[in-house]
Formats: structure tokens, C-alpha cells, sequence
């Protein structure tokens, strides 16, 4: 099982990305997914998650200004993070945990079975 996340770049305060994760060897249709984000000196912490049917989830520091989406034909998830903010720079890894297993709660990494390596978001003023 393998999870790439991608899309990470440099954008100015305001400015918008899109981060996939793309998985390999589990099928995403019957996963919940999350991501969540290290800044530099700091744990990693939760930005947001999809239920395998389709329910989301997001840290309040984000609600309103990032959306969380799948493509299960594709096997990938998409993390839509507009109206970035300086304190939003950090290395952003996606996570997956199979859907049937019970006792999910998404803001928990040890919740999750596979991670994917992470991808830089640098956001400048």
C-alpha cells in the first residue's frame, strides 16, 4: 500500500492550492482519508478528513477556507486549501485507514494504517 500526496508549492497569503493523494494498493472507495500538517517546531496536528461515504471533517482553524474531496474512480483524495494564510506553511501528509474497521476518529493519527511521505506547502506574505 502506497499513499502520494503532491501539489505542494510556494503561493503568496490569499493565494490558493490543490493537494491530492493518490493511493496504490487500497481502494479508496472504502477508506477514510485525512490530512494533516507539521509546521516547522511544531506536532503534527489535524486539517481534515472524508469519511469512506463521503463525510467531512476540518479543523477549525481551516473550516471555511479549505475543502476535502475524493475521486474513488481515480483512487485519489484532494485537499482544496484557498485563502492561505502565512500560518498555514507547513509539510501536509495524507493518511488512510480502512473504512469497515469500527472506531474512527479522524482527528487521531494513530487512528490511520498508511501515511503517505508528505508534500511542502510554503505559504509567504
Amino acid at each position: 500500500v502506497q499513499l502520494q500526496a503532491s501539489g505542494g508549492g510556494s503561493v503568496q497569503a490569499g493565494g490558493s492550492l490543490r493537494l491530492s493523494c493518490a493511493a496504490s494498493g487500497v481502494p479508496f472507495s472504502r477508506s477514510h482519508v485525512g490530512w494533516f500538517r507539521q509546521a516547522p517546531g511544531k506536532e503534527r496536528e489535524f486539517v481534515a478528513a472524508i469519511r469512506s461515504g463521503g463525510r467531512t471533517h476540518f479543523a477549525e482553524s481551516v473550516e471555511g477556507r479549505f475543502t476535502i474531496t475524493r475521486d474513488n474512480a481515480k483512487n485519489t483524495v484532494y485537499l482544496q486549501m484557498n485563502a492561505l494564510k502565512l500560518e498555514d506553511t507547513a509539510v501536509y501528509y495524507c493518511a488512510a485507514r480502512n473504512g469497515l474497521r469500527i472506531g474512527y476518529e479522524y482527528r487521531v493519527m494513530t487512528n490511520y494504517d498508511y501515511w503517505g511521505q508528505g508534500t511542502q506547502v510554503t505559504v509567504s506574505s
